[in-house]
């Protein structure tokens, strides 16, 4: 199993944008990181943290 995290950008982000938010999924975590500033920490969330806040987001 790799251990390598695969950062992906939401489909909503823009080239052009200057912010961006990034996101990798792993089976037990849920990684986020700012895309301008990659040497500062990432968070990361359970699962079921992620879907309360992309829920709450969404609404």
């Amino acid at each position: 199993m790799s251990t390598e995290i695969h950062w992906f950008k939401s489909t909503y982000s823009g080239d052009d944008s200057g912010d961006c938010v990034e996101v990798a999924t792993y089976p037990h975590t849920i990684h986020i990181r700012d895309s301008k500033d990659l040497t500062a920490p990432a968070l990361a969330v359970s699962p079921t943290s992620w879907t309360s806040f992309v829920e709450f987001a969404a609404s």
